[in-house]
């Protein structure tokens, strides 16, 4: 390490409160980025800044996926929701990870995805004709929430009765895996999940006595060839594939369109040629991101600009900061779905081992919710100002309405 390097090691971190983070994201990202490989919140976590750090990070040897540690550091060591992280592939490593993605990945095939695309985009389109008349709806429960919801009980083959109540465990459980919860959310954290893994115990078992050729049908015949997988474990990869596929879609989904409509000739671009939706769909996950971190642990000594990583270190890769890293996108506080410098694997999906298996149908309902928008109700205005809020984990975006004249 040179002397400058040394230096700068031994110098303080920047360190911020949740509440400083949560001010003005972008703005304090723009500001440290050139400044430092990685901030410090003041809770523990170390935010890497720069697109280069956070990609390399992603797949390093050096670092693994966390397990439990953020739950354990809260109190949480067992029930429900322990078993949660403690059992999904989201959050494993090595074998134990490989054991309860193969059955997954074998099933979730870009056929199925490909079957469930017009499906999806007939689901969105009944959903606007519902509001037509009213002239309004608000985009975040009335669209944004539902199509996500609806999609996985239709691959579940799920009954549609219980799609509110499968839905209300999906998005508590969610917020496990954000960074605005505390202690005191733990309660309904662990119902959530008691009732989640009820409910999916049943639904496995019936299909595994009636099997239908489905996707479950498919998956539980994939799980009972790998005698190591526990009947929890079979569950787990379900719930996180839901969660992952259900959360940070239906976030998505109300950022996008708020975005266009904050961007007028934009989004009549779109409206007047639907072939721009998928650039529009990327540069929206590109400027206000769902996902705005992904979690790892440092399990020995590592350099990033000038800066030492101690083992034990807890990293959130911040994605919303690498999406604007002027050393990868030019401009890149400009939304802009005509940009031709996307990279070939969107930050916002991860990467390595652990990259979204959900990442193919979350693009197809993405691209089909907007779709259906913008051809349906063109006329559509936002009512409000877009407001992303997060800078860690899942983000939401809400108290958003679209109105139109029918």
């Amino acid at each position: 390490m040179t002397e400058q390097a040394q230096q700068q090691n031994n110098s303080a971190i920047p360190t911020f409160s949740i509440a400083d983070l949560d001010h003005d994201t972008h703005a304090l990202f723009r500001q440290y980025r050139p400044l430092t490989p990685f901030i410090q919140r003041d809770d523990g976590p170390l935010f890497v800044l720069r697109a280069k750090d956070v990609v390399s990070l992603t797949t390093d040897e050096r670092t693994r996926q966390i397990e439990t540690e953020l739950l354990q550091l809260r109190g949480v060591t067992s029930g429900p929701l322990f078993d949660f992280y403690d059992k999904c592939m989201l959050l494993s490593n090595g074998a134990a990870h490989r054991r309860r993605r193969g059955p997954m990945a074998r099933t979730f095939a870009f056929k199925m995805v490909a079957e469930m695309r017009p499906k999806v985009r007939i689901m969105a389109e009944e959903l606007i004709a519902q509001h037509y008349e009213a002239g309004g709806m608000d985009l975040f429960e009335d669209y944004a929430a539902i199509i996500p919801a609806h999609t996985v009980a239709a691959i579940l083959g799920m009954p549609k009765a219980d799609i509110p109540k499968f839905a209300q465990w999906i998005y508590v459980m969610a917020r496990s895996l954000g960074t605005s919860w505390t202690e005191k959310d733990i309660p309904e954290l662990e119902d959530a999940s008691r009732q989640m893994a009820d409910y999916m115990y049943e639904l496995v078992e019936d299909r595994r006595r009636h099997p239908r050729g489905d996707f479950l049908s498919d998956y539980i015949a994939a799980v009972d060839e790998n005698p190591e997988m526990t009947p929890l474990e079979a569950i787990m990869q379900i719930v996180i594939v839901i969660l992952g596929g259900s959360d940070t879609t239906r976030a998505s989904m109300a950022i996008q369109a708020a975005l266009l409509l904050e961007h007028p000739e934009q989004w009549q671009a779109v409206c007047a040629d639907q072939g721009l939706i998928p650039g529009a769909v990327s540069e929206a996950l590109r400027f206000e991101p769902s996902v705005a971190s992904l979690p790892r642990l440092v399990l020995e000594e590592i350099e990033i600009g000038g800066r030492t990583l101690a083992p034990g270190s807890l990293l959130m890769l911040s994605t919303m900061s690498a999406l604007r890293d002027p050393e990868i996108f030019g401009e890149p506080d400009r939304f802009d779905i005509r940009r031709t410098d996307h990279t070939r694997w969107h930050y916002v999906f991860g990467g390595g081992a652990h990259r979204c298996l959900g990442e193919a149908l979350a693009k197809a309902e993405l691209e089909e919710g907007l779709a259906a928008l913008a051809s349906k109700i063109p006329q559509a205005r936002l009512v409000g100002k877009l407001k992303v809020e997060g800078h860690g984990g899942i983000r939401s975006a809400k108290d958003l309405r679209l109105e139109w004249t029918p």
